[in-house]
């Protein structure tokens, strides 16, 4: 035990700060760090003069000294979180409860004022045996060459078979019920549970190019992460997945897309569909079967009708791919499934959407493969490796490694089938030829004077942006370049040509350039010309082996119609449960979006829907979150752009300011990497991923390795 010095007065510095107390008044809270120290549990060190030296903040130390001689605490110019971890750290609990009152107050599980709803996770699909079938329908649901599920019938519940096998797993539960009951398996600790033998009941971004974890008691959503890895394995216990290289969590949201008024949600092997309705709003209309390989890419279609070649009464088409697969099945607004087909493309599918009632899959070898719903048929061609694609109308436009843009028109592509050729054009060469990694199409709105012109923005590996008009009476001539910007030092990935702004983002952590464009009677113009208007980053820090379908679920945009404001979505963190909304055209904070529980927001998407039936409603806008925890999360975007607009509320200028970034990155390790796009890797405390490190500019990496080697030479001289 310390000896008393001067009597009942202890003597500290924290810090550097001399404090002068009470051994009464430093063990008013029992159990706390100052009673283990001042009864000799906990070992100290003295400076010169004698005092207990604390290696703590000392403005901190002072506001917990003040409270515990006076019971009472000041909390101007403070901040919450700080002291209330430095509260933890000292064991004052009464400071620390109501700090935590404090914090509550600022969060609820309402979420604020632009939560609009959420959607539950669904229960997974069983696994079943699958038989193809090549030979004739086995239905009227049925088509050849298509995937049919026949389900085993189900056993009585006491049966010894309808329990799922375990492969030899036996729980080790410290729970006071050491069994398991596999029906009903507790997943969080709110009593939320998954049925084992549960029943299976997008915005359009323009431009496209585990060592042991321990809980943090300092985090909010520790409990949420804790939970998540309790649920991995009830989910292993009772579906039988097995953790491999190829793992994924099966209830983890990996990409969302919506079109009109339906929204289809990709999990690891298999998908949702929601649809919105007036009265009810939205509810779960299908699920689909289990699917083996893990879900990558997902399109739909709504509104088909038997106009569009789609007899079966179908109202939307869902296509989902895997490796080199696709998979599209018909959906009715009851939730019925007609199997169309699953197709080929023979190579890995890298992008997969719709244009009108034709599905495309693209591949970055230069493959593409068309399903049209008129003629039934499946067609794939080789191309020209493609590095951006863009689509406006009917057309698809591919630019391409040669420095080359092509189109397709797919209102022609039912005429050229017995051809058995896709029509693919040449439309314009760049003039460096340099490889076109991005493009945007902006059709003019159709006029008295002329019909549609056609404005192409295009960016290219050197970092060059030009801009490119086809007249509608020189069609035949192919497009004239009319500008040509050149303040991209790194690779073009994005660019958006809108009726009022060109915005360009380059490799160089997602650096964008905005300029106001010029319009006469709707037509781009010279005088003035554009003017450069804002010059931002979009940082956003990914993992050096993220999921194969990370980048389709999380593409920061921007999103938006080309006629209406555009917004980029910034997720700084791979494992994080915030989003930054910022304006496209100046990076203006908008608003800031976190999960009304905590949970880490996997993927997300924006959409504008349809107005409801009721006179007076208007389409909104909204922001789609997937979560860890398999819900979906929808937040009121129309609203978030009125109230930054009106300016009601103080609004920090662009993305996280230094404090919040700091605060994001407090439990990641950044090291070197010769990548332009930075990227993390967890804190040693947190959960491992096998490959995990983290990128850095190559400028900063030079830097980084010369103090090094300067480190290593200074020691070696020393020796």
């Amino acid at each position: 035990m310390l000896p008393p010095h001067n009597g009942e007065i202890m003597h500290l510095n924290v810090g550097g700060t001399r404090f002068s107390t009470s051994r009464q008044t430093l063990t008013w809270v029992p159990d706390s760090f100052f009673t283990a120290l001042l009864s000799g549990r906990i070992s100290s060190l003295r400076d010169d003069t004698g005092a207990i030296f604390i290696d703590r903040d000392p403005k901190v130390f002072a506001i917990i000294l003040n409270y515990l001689r006076t019971h009472d605490i000041d909390l101007s110019g403070t901040d919450i979180r700080t002291l209330r971890h430095e509260a933890e750290f000292y064991g004052i609990m009464p400071l620390v409860k109501r700090l935590i009152l404090c914090e509550d107050l600022e969060q609820s599980s309402c979420g604020d004022i632009l939560f609009y709803s959420m959607l539950p996770a669904p229960n997974p699909p069983m696994q079943e045996s699958e038989i193809i079938s090549n030979a004739t329908k086995v239905d009227d649901q049925t088509r050849p060459g298509s995937i049919v599920r026949v389900p085993e019938p189900a056993p009585p519940p006491n049966s010894p078979s309808s329990i799922p096998h375990t492969h030899g797993y036996q729980s080790r539960c410290h729970s006071r019920n050491s069994s398991l009951d596999i029906s009903r398996v507790t997943v969080n600790g709110r009593g939320s549970v998954i049925n084992g033998r549960g029943n299976g009941n997008s915005g359009h971004s323009r431009a496209a190019s585990l060592g042991n974890h321990v809980p943090n008691h300092h985090s909010r959503n520790s409990s949420a992460d804790l939970n998540k890895y309790i649920r991995n394995d009830a989910l292993n216990l009772v579906f039988g997945y097995n953790q491999g290289s190829n793992w994924a969590d099966p209830l983890r949201v990996q990409i969302i897309k919506a079109h009109h008024n339906w929204i289809v949600v990709a999990y690891a092997h298999f998908i949702v569909c929601y649809r919105l309705k007036d009265s009810s709003g939205w509810q779960q209309v299908f699920t689909s079967p289990h699917i083996d390989n893990c879900i990558e890419r997902i399109a739909i279609n709504a509104k088909m009708n038997s106009q569009n070649g789609n007899s079966d009464g179908s109202s939307v088409m869902v296509a989902i791919s895997y490796g080199n697969q696709v998979r599209l099945w018909g959906v009715s607004e009851q939730g019925s499934r007609t199997n169309i087909g699953t197709f080929n493309l023979n190579v890995r599918v890298e992008h997969l959407f719709f244009i009108g009632s034709q599905l495309v899959a693209l591949s970055p070898t230069g493959k593409i493969g068309v399903w049209h719903a008129m003629t039934q048929h499946w067609q794939t061609q080789d191309v020209v490796p493609i590095a951006s694609f863009d689509t406006a109308g009917s057309f698809l436009l591919l630019g391409c490694n040669n420095g080359s843009i092509y189109y397709i028109d797919m209102q022609k592509f039912p005429l050229r089938m017995k051809d058995n050729d896709l029509l693919v054009t040449e439309l314009y060469r760049d003039p460096s030829n340099d490889p076109i990694t991005a493009i945007s199409v902006y059709l003019t709105p159709k006029t008295s004077v002329s019909g549609n012109w056609i404005e192409i923005a295009y960016g290219t590996s050197s970092g060059t942006v030009r801009v490119i008009v086809q007249h509608p009476e020189t069609v035949g001539h192919g497009p004239q370049l009319f500008q040509t910007f050149t303040v991209h030092q790194s690779s073009v990935t994005k660019v958006t040509l809108s009726e009022k702004f060109l915005v360009s983002v380059c490799s160089e952590y997602n650096h964008v350039r905005t300029w106001s464009v010029t319009r006469f009677r709707g037509m781009i113009s010279t005088q003035p010309g554009s003017t450069p208007v804002a010059s931002f980053k979009i940082l956003s820090l990914e993992e050096v082996e993220p999921c194969i379908s990370y980048c389709a679920g999380n593409d920061c945009g921007p999103y938006g119609e080309q006629d209406d404001e555009q917004v980029f979505v910034q997720k700084v963190m791979p494992e994080t449960s915030e989003l930054f909304v910022r304006l496209a055209s100046n990076g203006k904070r908008v608003c800031i979006i976190r999960a009304v529980d905590c949970t880490i927001i996997t993927c997300f998407c924006v959409h504008e829907c349809e107005g409801s039936s009721r006179m007076g409603s208007r389409p909104r806008r909204f922001i789609l979150t997937g979560h860890c925890n398999g819900a979906i999360q929808m937040w009121d975007l129309t609203t978030a752009l009125d109230l930054a607009n009106k300016c009601l509320q103080p609004i920090p200028n662009g993305g996280p300011t230094a404090e919040e970034l700091l605060r994001l990155l407090d439990q990641c390790d950044l090291s070197n990497s010769h990548c332009s796009t930075p990227s993390i890797s967890p804190y040693p405390g947190m959960l491992i991923t096998k490959g995990n490190t983290a990128r850095l500019k190559a400028s900063n990496v030079a830097f980084l390795n010369q103090s090094q080697q300067t480190d290593a030479s200074t020691s070696t001289s020393s020796l």
